[in-house]
């Protein structure tokens, strides 16, 4: 097939475009590679994959990897851009969609608000009517777990209320969902969300509680432990989240003919909670040094748990996360060790 994916510079939108190319899909990559994190980070993961950074570092100019040669094409574009989006869909003919391009923080969006109305709404939007008018045959998008707000019913189903979002970005990610459904209704464009559950793994972003406590442990700093250590999360390493993804990317819809099977909307997780106390000491026995913590009280926006019921999505695909916390966060470390020479 050929597979758009946005957000390609990006940690899911990289080891996703990975996947796919070695499965021998063709891909185009887009991302806007704004400055919210490192950009060298994602400069880096695109060398990887082939692409010369000084080409992509230049908006709207195509350039072609070295690695998996006219099988990735990588632009650096913005996905409000209203001209030079519909133009990449009517020049390469897209069979499937992958939205992994957001702004992303829960923090960040009490700060920079903006930034997440231009990519998350404007650039929800704007993807959504060229895959209308350019006759895609599947968008699968990133939502996020982040959608459930405090939530206490545990395990988290898709059933559940999501009508209280406690930030932004899960605002943002919860108006995805609702555009995504009038589009498959109103336009027959079969969608599929995926609530992610705390992604984490190499070449993960550096906003993350994982790459932070990795990066001040190794320099013997502080972490900050936000509500005193009492959170849980359902931490989800990348290699199971993008064969999940890989797997609905690749459906090809037979029993989504009715209007109704049209939208799909699933947790992609681990299917269990972590301690963040437990999740510190296995860093900790990773890393061979101790962390030196600061305990510090809830931030706002914050939630204390999140577990995914990812039962649907077993059923409808025979997803089943099988990774660690213990191997996935050694196989981090590893990475971050070798990547930054420490």
């Amino acid at each position: 097939m050929k597979i758009l994916i946005t957000g390609a510079a990006g940690f899911i939108g990289y080891h996703l475009t990975e996947k796919l190319l070695k499965k021998g899909h063709q891909v185009v990559g887009i991302d806007s590679i704004n400055d919210y994190y490192d950009t060298g980070l994602k400069f880096a993961r695109l060398e990887n994959l082939g692409i010369d950074p000084s080409c992509a570092e230049i908006f709207g100019k195509t350039c072609s990897g070295n690695t998996y040669g006219e099988d990735f094409r990588f632009q650096r574009l913005l996905l409000e851009d209203r001209e030079g989006l519909p133009a990449l869909f009517k020049e390469h003919g897209f069979d499937v969609v992958c939205n992994m391009a957001a702004q992303a923080g829960v923090r960040y969006s009490l700060e920079n608000p903006m930034a997440y109305v231009d990519s998350n709404l404007i650039g929800f939007v704007n993807l959504l009517e060229c895959c209308r008018h350019y006759g895609v045959k599947h968008l699968v998008y990133a939502s996020s777990s982040s959608v459930y707000g405090q939530n206490e019913k545990i395990p988290f189903e898709t059933s559940d209320r999501v009508d209280h979002p406690i930030s932004l970005y899960a605002a943002t990610k919860k108006s995805n969902e609702l555009m995504a459904h009038t589009y498959s209704h109103l336009y027959g464009l079969p969608t599929t969300g995926l609530r992610f559950f705390t992604v984490y793994g190499p070449w993960g972003r550096p906003d993350m509680a994982l790459f932070l406590f990795t990066d001040a442990i190794l320099k013997e700093k502080p972490i900050k432990v936000f509500n005193n250590g009492d959170l849980e999360r359902d931490f989800t390493y990348i290699d199971d989240i993008v064969e999940g993804v890989v797997r609905i990317a690749e459906d090809d819809l037979a029993d989504r003919a009715s209007a109704e099977d049209r939208y799909k909307l699933y947790n992609i997780g681990n299917g269990k909670s972590v301690n963040l106390m437990d999740f510190i000491s296995e860093i900790e026995k990773h890393t061979g040094k101790k962390a030196l913590k600061e305990m510090m009280p809830m931030q706002p926006g914050d939630v204390n748990r999140t577990w995914a019921s990812t039962s649907a999505l077993q059923r409808d695909y025979d997803y089943r996360p099988n990774t660690s916390i213990s191997d996935g966060i050694a196989a981090f470390v590893a990475w971050y060790r070798e990547y930054y020479q420490t």
